[in-house]
């Protein structure tokens, strides 16, 4: 299974922040254990970086290295680019770059906490929990 996991999951679990941080947490395992894979999209780095911004650089810089061993990044094309700015289904513009970037690894799914945002997306968004739920089966 292919799961491209939005900024609020990952800030749940390098938070320790509940709830969500079990269910996170979980799903990071898999993902280092290679039961599934996990992507971040490209500008996602940039948000975690910023939002880790009062814990020191070296620590942020070593718990995204880190990060980036289990999770992997992946990118969008200056025509995803285009056509995520010329998409009008999406109220935020960040969250249709995230289905640029799932649609471009193939994702089966997209775990975010904010599932509401993806309603028009292509690729089906989960919550942790239910993604939790659909690997226990």
């Amino acid at each position: 299974m292919v799961l491209l996991i939005d900024a609020n999951v990952l800030l749940n679990y390098l938070w320790n922040r509940e709830p969500g941080y079990s269910e996170a947490r979980a799903i990071i395992t898999l993902c280092r254990e290679e039961k599934i894979s996990g992507y971040m999209a490209f500008h996602t780095i940039s948000i975690l970086w910023y939002a880790l911004r009062k814990i020191s650089k070296e620590n942020r810089r070593s718990q995204l290295l880190d990060l980036c061993k289990v999770i992997k990044v992946t990118g969008a094309e200056n025509e995803d680019v285009i056509d995520a700015l010329l998409n009008e289904n999406f109220a935020d513009f960040e969250d249709c770059l995230q289905e640029k970037c799932a649609e471009n690894i193939g994702a089966d799914y997209i775990v975010t906490e904010n599932i509401k945002d993806f309603k028009t997306s292509s690729i089906p968004a989960v919550t942790s929990a239910e993604m939790v739920g659909m690997l226990a089966k």
